[in-house]
Formats: C-alpha cells, structure tokens, sequence
C-alpha cells in the first residue's frame, strides 16, 4: 500500500512536461470544472465503452476523428491506483482524437466503440518512454497513438 500511495503522489506533484496543464482530482466535480478551465464550457467527455475485445484479435471499423480530425487539446482523466477515488487529469497540446468501432474478426460486427488519441508532437517525451522503447524511435520522430481505456475518460470540445 505504502508503495501505491508513494506513486500516486509522485504522479500528482511531479512537474508537468512541457505544455501540459496537469491536475489530480478526487471527484468528478473537479474532473469538469479542470476540463472546463482548459477547455472553455462547450465539453464533452469521451471513453471505450467495454473491456469487450480485450486480449483477443479484433480489427478496426469506422474511424471518425472528433473535430474533424483536426490537431486539437483535449483533457485525458486516468484513474490511479489509489485507496480511494484519483484521477490523474491533464493535457497536452497537438494531439488528435478518434472514435472507432472495435469489430470482431470472423463476423465483422461491432463489439465495442473505442477512443484513441494520438499525441503529433513528441519532442518533449523521454527517450526511455515506453512507446519509443517498444517501437524503436525517439522522441520527436514519431507521433505515438493510445487507447483511452475503459474507466479513463478523454475531454474534448463537442463537435
């Protein structure tokens, strides 16, 4: 426990990268009102709506970029691991984010609706980032995309 307390807080009181707004939030409360201060009232939050399709074989559907697929900023809210209810919220600027249908292989119907964001600059990052590591890139070189996974919540201006 000790340990899991000891990382949440590091995670909480860390300096913030470069061009990210960072803020941890114990209610959803606070959740909307730090998603507001970032990004103007006109908000809608935005998550993967199942665990459906997890460590299986899916393949991809419809993909719709929010705002167009425009660069936007968006608020990502990730739970932390914490004896009560934390969430690590904060935004980075560049980035995109889409909704897109999770189908199962062999049938091709729906079986989930997931939310991805791609962060377009990485310069910041550190070279021991885990998606450079994984990838064999550095920072800057590539844009690096993720899931937004179920329970985590992104934040963007509505369509």
């Amino acid at each position: 426990m000790e340990h899991v307390i000891a990382n949440a807080l590091h995670e909480c009181e860390s300096a913030p990268s470069r061009g990210e707004t960072k803020r941890c939030v114990g209610s959803v409360e606070d959740m909307i009102d730090f998603a507001v201060s970032v990004l103007g009232h006109d908000v809608v939050v935005r998550t993967t709506e199942t665990t459906r399709g997890s460590k299986q074989r899916v393949m991809m559907g419809e993909v719709r970029g929010i705002n167009g697929g425009k660069v936007t900023r968006s608020v990502s809210c990730h739970q932390s691991l914490y004896p009560y209810l934390l969430y690590y919220c904060h935004s980075v600027p560049k980035v995109r984010v889409y909704e897109v249908d999770i189908l199962d292989v062999e049938r091709k119907e729906k079986m989930n609706k997931g939310i991805a964001i791609c962060h377009i600059d990485t310069s910041a990052w550190s070279q021991s980032h885990g998606a450079f590591v994984a990838l064999g890139s550095s920072p800057g070189l590539i844009e690096v995309c993720h899931w937004i996974f179920e329970n985590d919540m992104t934040w963007t201006t509505s369509d």
